[in-house]
Formats: C-alpha cells, structure tokens, sequence
C-alpha cells in the first residue's frame, strides 16, 4: 500500500506529498495499565473517595485534550488499562500521569505503542485522507 498523501485543501502541505503517521499524529500512544496500590496506611475512606471523584474529573479534561484516548476496567480487577498520548513517554509521565491526583498512590506500566501495518484504523485513516 502507498503511503497517505496529503489532500490539496491542506494548507500546511503541498499536494500530493506523502505523509507519515507521525505526521498526521504528533502524539504518541502508550498502552498504560494502572493500578492503585500505594493508598497510606490511615487514609480514610472520605478522602479516598474525594481523590477518586478529584481523578474522574481530570481523566474528562485530559480526555478533552487529547491526551486520554480510551480507558477500561478489566472484569473483576481493581486496575485500569488504558489508551493514553503524549509527545513522549516524558511528557507522558510528568505533564499527563503526573497530574492525577490518584497518581502519589498508583503504580503505572507504560508500554510504548506504534501502528501496525495491518491496523485496520490506520487503514481506514489512510483512506479517509486519500478521500477513497
């Protein structure tokens, strides 16, 4: 398959010039799985409760900005698997994870995540940019 090419209505490219998916996709995505596993001995569950409605509210915003792609809960498990993005794991880390506010208590695996060719998301992202 031929790379994406640029529509002729892009204004930051000429015609017809291939473009990469990092191109089209500035941030990266990292597949995070997290668990909250480092809650103080003595915390009450009131302010358990206050962080964990404080962390729904800045999972929205982060969602909001692009930053928060997808977010599950496996079956009977008291962790999270998530789609996040950031410039960079970096980034990732201080600017995006770093802001919850379950984040003193949680413990992150971060696997850094590129598109496979035979995505059928990238696939269908390149058609829509070759207007098929």
């Amino acid at each position: 398959m031929a790379p994406a090419r640029v529509r002729a209505d892009d204004e930051f490219a000429a015609p017809d010039v291939p473009v990469t998916y990092r191109q089209r996709n500035p941030m990266r995505e990292f597949l995070v799985e997290i668990t909250t596993d480092k809650i103080p001995a003595g915390t009450t569950a009131e302010e358990i409760a206050d962080c964990r409605a404080a962390e729904a509210v800045r999972a929205h915003e982060l969602a909001a900005t692009g930053h928060l792609a997808r977010l599950w809960r496996p079956v009977g498990e008291a962790r999270s698997i998530g789609i996040w993005r950031a410039t960079d794991e970096a980034e990732l880390h201080e600017k995006v994870l770093g802001t919850l506010p379950l984040h003193p208590w949680m413990t992150a695996r971060v696997t850094a995540l590129e598109p496979h060719p035979n995505d059928p998301g990238v696939a269908a992202a390149a058609r829509d940019i070759r207007g098929d």
